[in-house]
């Protein structure tokens, strides 16, 4: 990647990790805006990089129960 999907990246990482903890859904918006203000491009990665990790993070979520559940019901088919 280039230097601004790296740090855009990067930045994303840092502020969906510090929404969560804080409990903030708006914090994201308001980051966006912030770089918005200064830099179109740059916002657009940031936007890019938050959907693509929260993406894969409800998909991991999903897999994970997936892989738990067939676990259950195979221990239970084989007890």
């Amino acid at each position: 990647m280039g230097v601004t999907e790296d740090l855009a990246d990067a930045l994303a990482r840092d502020a969906i990790e510090a929404a969560e903890k804080l409990g903030d859904e708006l914090l994201i918006d308001q980051i966006a805006k912030s770089l918005g203000d200064s830099s179109t491009t740059t916002q657009e990665a940031f936007l890019t990089a938050v959907r693509v990790r929260m993406a894969e993070k409800r998909a991991r979520k999903l897999l994970d129960a997936r892989i738990d559940a067939a676990l259950k019901a195979q221990g239970a088919a084989n007890p």
